[in-house]
């Protein structure tokens, strides 16, 4: 039976390392980090976007979320529009600007991917791996379970 201590450590480095590593590429080939990559995908994916949507999915608080937004809108990436189902809210777009850039950069990013986790596993493994990943998640996000504070 494998130690839980080290599954534990052994997971959360790996993720640290395999997110530093995508972050370098994408900051080295397009200006954009990891973090801000993962909203424009987010936002890019959905027709009417709420920051409380995207704090929702990444699992940080609004107020992050609602700073990380501003500096994409600050770099022409993501634009506000009224929310007409909701006037404290907006809903989120991308610009031109925006869809360009997450074009571009998602070829880096999945490339990257594949180098550490299409490369060293076989097609099996990383099937199997994905399920494991995708049945843990949904076990903590159905408990409610490590949401943010604040």
């Amino acid at each position: 039976m494998a130690q839980l201590a080290q599954v534990f450590a052994d997971l959360v480095r790996f993720e640290t390392r395999l997110y530093n590593a995508v972050d370098d590429r994408l900051r080295a080939a397009h200006g954009v980090s990891t973090g801000q990559f993962e909203f424009l995908k987010i936002i890019g994916s959905r027709d009417d976007c709420r920051v409380q949507d995207l704090a929702h999915e990444v699992a940080i608080t609004v107020g992050a979320t609602s700073k990380g937004v501003d500096r994409l809108e600050a770099r022409g990436w993501v634009s506000r529009r009224p929310n007409p189902a909701n006037r404290r809210s907006s809903l989120l777009g991308l610009t031109t600007e925006g869809r360009e850039l997450l074009d571009a950069a998602t070829g880096t990013f999945e490339d990257e991917l594949r180098t550490w986790l299409d490369e060293p596993l076989t097609a099996r493994s990383l099937d199997q791996f994905a399920a494991t990943l995708t049945r843990l998640r949904r076990t903590v996000e159905d408990a409610g379970a490590g949401l943010p504070r604040g």
